[in-house]
């Protein structure tokens, strides 16, 4: 999880004295009567029944803890475990906020405070962390609609743009909202703030969107129901997604606008599959659908599953959405992903705008959107999907994939916890209370979001916003059967899209799951790979291949190249360049080396210990020990008089390691084709090159060298690359090709010098991950 600005507890009433809880133990707040006292010389009665006295002394102190248990332990409710899967945490209590709704003043706007008499009612709210852009630029001549761009700490000072209006963090701390003290400063969260700018200064329709949304013809009126309107005749009816099969919950509403083969950023991963077009829906009336979500031409919203694996790494994503779909909406028990770049809300849901702050960055509005979306449910309100509403430019710059784990973990589980959700609470304000208290207590967010939750609903009040009424659910009413004559079909178009054929899409939610494991185990660890083919040719697509896989993928070679990231380094001396990799990514769990001419089946090797060693050690010809005395080989005695004279020169530790390992006059030669080295030793690997300095001691022999000093082969993770395909001659029949096979973890020799020869690669590949078919 990025890391959140931690603030310290701030209670409702401003005091530092929790609230307490109305769900606590029954019994906890029961009082004994005061005992009957006698008059007594106490000193001569302790002396005489001290016996007596002890046991007294040891039945009110088991009375005691009996209270003290029983006050805490009958509400399971009360108790948070946040983490689930370690079961032995300490539980603690987590406190449910007191809120004395009707004493809540309104928050006057200071006379002095900038833009303090200025009205709107359409306002556009965006966070910005760098200068304007021509897209922000664009959104200040919306027609009829105020641009209102929130600043965080990444903002710079300067920041000034005509025809928007500037939040500052200065300003922002200067609004008087109980809700800016929770937001952290250096995130797009802060548009929390924002929203409650724009109610506070007559907002009835937010549109909530990012720094590159470019709205076509400047008029969003033209795309999203704007005007809700009032009476019968305003609220035509709408295509709906069909409630018949109550076992479904979530829905990729992609496949209806053509592109069955994307998905949005926060479906559920096993929903992938789901590419089926819908066999019929039925109709809602219009004229409720108080979020609206629109879809983005361009660059749309997905996930870094989707973003990593569906083009080059320098290719920008440009799709497109049927614009001639019609919209459709969601009833009552189905959800769907929505956004914070894209999507309007109406003021009957402006208390769906805020925006957690203890959940991923990236999981933070689509948490949001799962949560609104139930809370609608309690007003009779529903969420619409609409034909693209604005092109998003893609910068080619994705985010990592960790920013995403808080949806790939726990999305599932949430839209099941949310459709089972029920609250007896008398007032809508009290129940989204309730939920965002259940969800701490569930894990979906931490008790931050709980106190954040109840300052924003307060600032709401406020702010002067009126709470809509309670209406009852219609998932708790028997369903209307749904007759012929209620059958509405719609067929979606088939576009062009980045994915696998479709026909193939039933292997697709299998494929992905693999994909996130792969990413998972090695979506920390740097993949450093020297190439000795021409890189001009060849560099982008090794970082294409194993770049869906790694952190990130190092490319050096015999030559530099500038505009294609690769990096000088002769091959006889790789070793020396590594402590440069190191220090460049003191995050990563480990650092794993890999020459050209060895292919890497990384689907193999999910077992091995990412906290050993990893060589070549048990592959006979790959690591072979070589003796120096009467050796007549003179690069070999060279080799081992460096060898010796580094060892000498070493530390008890490596040096003590080193020769248990070897001995006297021997030194092993080693391809180090392929080697691993976990966090833990980049240090001791980093000595050994300072130890070598100078010393012409080749990466053959220095890499083995060095594995022997840092750790005991016994300790090594041998058995990680002991089934690699490792043939130093291939015969005049032989091709790699034909010794080629995916249940290895890697095979050796391969030659790549051009796109033709990748391309062979990546079809042999293919078979221990038929992904890799879309790149080729």
């Amino acid at each position: 999880m990025p890391e959140m600005l931690v603030q310290d507890r701030v209670f409702p009433d401003g005091g530092s004295k929790p609230p307490t809880s109305p769900r606590a133990a029954p019994g906890s707040d029961r009082r004994h009567p005061r005992p009957f006292a006698k008059s007594l010389d106490f000193s001569n009665w302790a002396s005489d029944n001290s016996s007596r006295l002890l046991l007294i002394l040891f039945a009110v102190a088991s009375v005691a803890a009996v209270f003290l248990l029983r006050g805490a332990g009958p509400d399971a409710a009360a108790l948070l475990c946040l983490d689930r899967s370690h079961p032995s945490s300490a539980p603690t209590t987590l406190p449910y906020p007191d809120v004395a709704w009707s004493k809540i003043r309104p928050l006057a706007i200071a006379s002095s405070a900038p833009f303090a008499t200025f009205r709107a009612a359409r306002w556009i709210v965006v966070s910005v962390s760098s200068p304007p852009t021509a897209a922000l630029a664009a959104l200040t001549r919306v027609k009829g609609w105020q641009l209102l761009a929130v600043g965080n700490s990444h903002t710079p000072t300067d920041w000034d743009l005509k025809g928007a209006i500037f939040l500052s963090l200065d300003l922002q701390a200067q609004l008087g909202y109980r809700s800016v003290d929770f937001l952290p400063y250096a995130s797009h969260v802060r548009k929390t703030a924002g929203y409650l700018f724009a109610i506070q200064h007559g907002a009835k329709v937010i549109f909530d969107a990012d720094d590159r949304a470019e709205v076509p013809g400047n008029d969003l009126a033209r795309h999203f129901d704007v005007d809700l309107g009032s009476g019968i005749a305003d609220h035509p009816v709408m295509l709906q997604y069909s409630h018949a099969d109550p076992n479904r919950t979530v829905v990729n509403p992609y496949v209806h606008f053509g592109q069955r083969s994307v998905w949005p950023r926060g479906l559920p991963l096993d929903k992938v599959g789901e590419v089926a077009h819908e066999a019929f829906y039925t109709e809602v009336f219009s004229g409720h659908q108080y979020i609206q979500q629109g879809l983005s031409d361009g660059l749309p919203d997905v996930d870094a599953v989707f973003y990593f694996t569906r083009k080059p790494p320098t290719a920008p994503f440009d799709l497109r959405f049927d614009p001639e779909a019609p919209k459709v909406a969601l009833p009552q028990g189905l959800m769907a992903p929505v956004n914070s770049f894209n999507t309007l809300f109406h003021t009957q849901a402006f208390w769906g705008l805020m925006m957690p702050v203890s959940v991923s960055s990236m999981a933070a509005d689509v948490i949001r959107g799962y949560w609104a979306q139930r809370i609608l449910w309690e007003i009779g309100g529903y969420v619409a999907f609409y034909p693209p509403t604005i092109y998003r430019k893609d910068h080619v710059q994705a985010y990592p994939f960790a920013e995403e784990k808080d949806l790939h973990v726990n999305v599932g589980r949430l839209i099941k916890f949310l459709t089972e959700w029920r609250s007896n609470k008398r007032a809508l304000f009290e129940r989204i209370l309730d939920l965002s208290y259940a969800m701490a207590e569930e894990g979906f967010w931490m008790e931050q979001d709980v106190r954040l939750t109840a300052a924003w609903l307060q600032d709401l009040l406020a702010a002067g916003y009126r709470q809509p009424r309670l209406m009852s659910l219609e998932i708790d009413r028997q369903r209307a059967t749904i007759g012929e004559g209620d059958m509405k079909e719609f067929v979606p178009k088939k576009l062009p899209s980045v994915h696998l054929g479709v026909d193939e899409i039933g292997t697709v939610n299998y494929e992905i799951g693999n994909l996130i494991k792969w990413r998972k185990n090695f979506g920390n660890v740097v993949l450093i790979m020297h190439v000795s083919g021409p890189v001009d040719r060849v560099a982008l697509e090794w970082r294409l291949l194993y770049g869906r896989i790694f952190k990130t993928v190092i490319i050096l070679a015999e030559q530099s190249n500038v505009e294609l990231a690769v990096d000088r380094c002769a091959l006889s001396h790789a070793y020396k360049y590594l402590p440069k990799v190191f220090g460049r990514y003191g995050g990563a769990d480990g650092f794993l080396f890999l020459q050209d001419h060895m292919i890497l089946n990384y689907w193999n090797l999910l077992q091995a210990d990412k906290e050993k060693l990893w060589i070549t050690d048990k592959i006979a010809h790959s690591w072979v020990t070589v003796p120096l005395e009467s050796n007549k080989e003179e690069w070999f005695v060279k080799q081992g008089a460096m060898v010796r004279q580094v060892v000498g020169n070493s530390p008890v530790h490596f040096q003590t390691k080193y020769k248990e390992s070897m001995g006297k006059d021997k030194i092993v030669f080693c391809g180090s084709e392929l080697f691993y080295v976990p966090r833990r030793f980049v240090e001791d690997f980093g000595d050994l090159v300072g130890l070598v300095g100078d010393l012409d001691l080749h990466h053959k022999i220095a890499v083995p060298m060095f594995f022997l000093a840092m750790d005991s082969p016994d300790n090594f993770d041998s058995e990680a690359l002991a089934g690699t395909v490792f043939r130093t001659n291939l015969a005049a029949n032989e091709t790699f090709s034909s010794i080629y096979t995916a249940q290895s973890p890697a095979v050796f020799p391969v030659k790549v010098m051009n796109e033709i020869d990748f391309i062979k690669v990546i079809r042999l590949m293919s078979k221990g991950d038929p992904l890799l078919m879309e790149l080729v």
